[in-house]
């Protein structure tokens, strides 16, 4: 069996590893509101008729009466309730599931966040774990919460979606795709069938916009090919089939080292994009390679260049022949679309060599080729360029002669005792050995020069070239036909071990770079191992520069940088930094540069760049190493994410524990005060009693209250943290709830001003009072404070068509530019109470009560002077 019928191993193994799992259905969406909880539910129904064991995991019905209709039929597996900031919040249960363990589990919202404390933090994760237990699953999903198309989708809808999963999830998984036209799902938004009226309105304006529609529609069902053509290949691959069986667009491009294959690859990046489909540039090497000249060269590296900072995947396929190479690598990408060029080549190369272009028509059917003439001038002049080093190295025919007249030495020798029937088969001797080591011109030069000596010296009339017996000829021809057999098979032989040997030194040579990458533990050592191995591999000097104060640094060299890069060099590397391309000498940005640079880019941005020179000079990569410089980068990129995230999670863990201490310590303060405070209390009453008019009395129960107010913002602080806030929500008149805040505060606004223009028809709001109180206090306090003594406070409230809104206003000097949303953070402060001086801590409190209770909280500048913060309470936090 050939490798070309030969089932691939790794998709074998793929197929195998599914068999020991469950399945995975996706019912992909372009939006919210297409249907596919219901088409979910339809089909699990039918599964269900059909006999099999089918559960509901989760589903949320939404309130929507058809929906809870089409669950009703099913059993519900009963969710997990977990605390959550006070709340109790339903998930689904994993444990309950694995142990009930049916044939087919429904699972909603497969890009779904969980609370923490489940075992997962996503819900893809549990749907992975169902599915290793060997339970198929059915979940749903919308396309924005593809990870690779996020970013896509929020660049045109302006909504950025944090709930994403992975695109490997699609890997194996089966999709059908739910669709409705733009036009009707605006019409189901429109009868609330999405959303509640007034998150209805807003969504038509901004994510529900016709045009969002189509091309969220045209991404579901791209997507949705994809993976269709993603595993048509994996079962082509495993069941050895040929053929393209075209589910989706494939474009290849051939390169080679004529002028013109730059324009190749443009036009091959024109229609990949057109045909949005993932696309290739290869380069088949073969014996001929050797004999390139180094401008040659430079012009199949600088095409590879081009094809990978266009977005292609590049490769270089050793191989006996051109047609032979790239008809391999057709059938095994399974490649749609071939760009490929016709040059301008002699009768002669052609019939020595054949023509590629039509070796391609002929033999790959379902192929469409792109051919695109080479009308670059030069062409014929490079073809003829490169037949000069042909016929070898004059040494070797010096080699030639001597060999020949050695053999003629030791024939004459030994013709007494052989014959002269035995003496032709010695010649074969020098032209075996001249074709196998000098290559076929050499060789047959060889047998030329086996048949005359022959001839002259064994062949009778002695001494001269005449032939006079016909079978002296045949031997002769003989001679020659053995040389050109030889030599050609020995040349076949040599290149595609010369070409296996440099594939496996290669290889070899990865496998150890990204052993030793993976040894390192740190960024000095990850440094100094990469330019120390790039440096061998490719017999360069390099460079590896990261960004340190604003400003590129060299972090590593080899061999030891000496001085600093010059302006041009510098500008180099920060153009590759910035950009993320390639800049520097041999490239087409800021080719004056005596260094190439190289950014090491990862999803995580640009983590390094690498700079690459010559000594001499000269290009620093040939075009037969600019794949295994391609493979060294990508994989120094991957060993400098993998340090970056390490140093994330670091940093992660120690604020976490930081984040204990200081809760534990606000904890250990708010409790520990609360005796001597008590204390005190008790002692300013005595006092009280004795002195009944003491001037300072006012002063110290103020001051008293104002401490207590500051240990119950330390332990509210640490409640909010830990999430153990407990809330009891109720319908509250905000006219009584600021009554009770101000009574209070009555110490405190002494002598002040308040200005209370809440209307009396105010519409209730939901809210728990304790939390709400604890805002108001803190709200008020804050403004008494940061207002001036006699400054007047303004508390209003307004209905909006959405919300009810109660504002508190200072008459202070505001708040300072860019601090709106900071002053809202722990221990921020600004310019008055919590925003100077103060403790940082009220304004935190009345944030993270707001947001457990689902208030908003804004601050902002008044336009007639003063600080201004704002409570929100939507709509659905006013009771009917």
């Amino acid at each position: 069996m050939t490798d070309s019928t030969r089932p691939s191993p790794d998709a074998l193994l793929r197929a195998a590893k599914r068999e020991q799992r469950g399945r995975l259905k996706i019912f992909l969406g372009a939006a919210p509101g297409v249907g596919k909880t219901f088409e979910m539910l339809r089909e699990g129904a039918e599964r269900l008729r059909a006999g099999s064991d089918v559960v509901v995991a989760v589903v949320e019905t939404h309130g929507r009466a058809e929906t809870q209709a089409l669950v009703a039929p099913f059993e519900v597996i009963a969710r997990r309730a977990l605390p959550y900031r006070g709340h109790e919040l339903e998930e689904m249960d994993l444990d309950a599931v694995l142990a009930r363990r049916p044939q087919l589990a429904l699972v909603d919202e497969f890009a779904h966040t969980n609370v923490e404390g489940s075992r997962h933090p996503k819900r893809w994760q549990d749907v992975m774990e169902l599915l290793d237990a060997g339970i198929d699953v059915y979940t749903t999903l919308n396309v924005q919460h593809v990870e690779s198309l996020n970013d896509v989708v929020s660049s045109f809808t302006k909504v950025r979606v944090r709930e994403t999963v992975p695109d490997s999830v699609f890997d194996g998984a089966e999709i059908e795709v739910v669709d409705l036209p733009p036009d009707e799902l605006i019409e189901r938004l429109k009868e609330g069938k999405v959303y509640i009226p007034a998150e209805a309105s807003r969504a038509l304006g901004h994510f529900f916009s016709k045009p969002n529609l189509s091309a969220l529609r045209e991404m579901a069902l791209r997507r949705a090919a994809l993976s269709v053509d993603q595993a048509l290949i994996e079962h082509l691959d495993a069941s050895a089939l040929p053929g393209t069986f075209a589910g989706g667009e494939r474009v290849l491009v051939a390169i080679s080292e004529l002028p013109g294959s730059d324009a190749l690859v443009r036009a091959a990046k024109r229609l990949a994009d057109a045909l949005r489909a993932p696309w290739q540039a290869v380069y088949i090497e073969t014996p001929r390679a050797e004999q390139f000249s180094e401008s040659d060269k430079r012009r199949i590296a600088d095409a590879l260049s081009l094809a990978a900072s266009l977005g292609a995947t590049i490769a270089t396929v050793p191989a006996a022949s051109v047609i032979e190479g790239l008809a391999t690598h057709v059938q095994g990408m399974r490649a749609t679309q071939l760009v490929i060029g016709k040059s301008v080549r002699s009768w002669w190369f052609a019939l020595r060599h054949g023509s590629v272009v039509d070796a391609m028509l002929r033999s790959s059917a379902g192929l469409a080729v792109h051919v695109i003439p080479a009308t670059e001038p030069g062409v014929r002049a490079t073809a003829r360029t490169a037949r000069k080093g042909l016929w070898g190295d004059p040494g070797a025919y010096a080699a030639i002669v001597a060999m020949v007249a050695a053999t003629t030495l030791f024939g004459k020798l030994v013709e007494p005792w052989i014959g002269l029937g035995g003496v032709d088969l010695i010649f074969l001797l020098p032209v075996i050995v001249a074709s196998g080591r000098f290559g076929l011109r050499p060789g047959l030069v060889t047998g030329l020069l086996a048949g005359l000596a022959y001839n002259f010296f064994f062949l009778p009339p002695l001494h001269t070239f005449t032939i006079a017996d016909p079978q002296s000829l045949l031997t002769m021809f003989v001679l020659i036909g053995i040389a050109a057999f030889t030599a050609n098979l020995a040349a076949k032989l040599k290149a595609r071990a010369t070409l296996g040997a440099r594939g496996a030194q290669e290889n070899a040579a990865i496998a150890a770079f990204g052993q030793a990458l993976a040894r390192a533990s740190d960024w000095e050592s990850t440094s100094r191992i990469i330019c120390e191995e790039v440096s061998q591999l490719l017999d360069v000097n390099v460079l590896l520069l990261n960004r340190r104060d604003a400003a590129l640094v060299t972090v590593a060299s080899c061999p030891t940088a000496e001085g600093e890069l010059g302006p041009v060099n510098a500008a180099a590397a920060d153009w590759s930094w910035d950009r993320g391309e390639s800049a520097g000498v041999g490239t087409g940005t800021l080719n004056a540069a005596d260094w190439q640079f190289h950014p090491l880019k990862t999803a995580l941005g640009v983590l390094a760049v690498i700079g690459i020179a010559r000594t001499d000079g000269r290009d620093p990569v040939r075009a037969d190493r600019a794949v295994l410089l391609q493979t060294l980068l990508g994989q120094a990129a991957l060993a400098h994410e993998r340090l970056k995230l390490e140093d994330e999670v670091r940093e992660v863990t120690i604020l976490k524990e930081r984040d204990r201490l200081r809760a534990a310590l606000l904890s250990s303060i708010g409790h520990d005060l609360r005796t001597p405070l008590t204390s005190v209390a008790t002692a300013i009453d005595a006092i009280a009693l004795d002195h009944p008019g003491a001037p300072s009395l006012p002063i110290a129960r103020m001051e008293l209250a104002r401490l207590r107010r500051f240990l119950d913002n330390l332990v509210d602080m640490v409640r909010i943290d830990a999430g153990a806030l407990e809330l009891r929500p109720e319908p509250i008149d905000l006219t009584d709830a600021i009554g009770g805040a101000v009574h209070d505060l009555k110490d405190l606004f002494r002598g002040r001003h308040i200005d209370l223009r809440v209307p009396a028809n105010l519409p209730f709001v939901t809210a728990d009072p304790t939390l709400l109180h604890h805002i108001l206090i803190n709200l008020l306090a804050n403004a008494a404070q940061h207002g001036g003594e006699t400054g007047t406070i303004t508390i209003a409230g307004t209905r909006t068509p959405d919300a009810v809104e109660l504002s508190v206003r200072d008459e202070g000097p505001g708040l300072a530019d860019g601090q709106e949303a900071r002053i809202f953070e722990t221990f921020a402060q600004g310019r008055g109470s919590d925003r100077h001086g103060g403790s940082g801590l009220g304004l935190a409190i009345v944030k993270g009560f707001a947001e457990a209770m689902g208030i908003a909280a804004v601050a902002r500048n008044h336009a007639e002077g003063g600080a201004m913060f704002t409570l929100r309470f939507p709509q659905r936090l006013l009771p009917d």
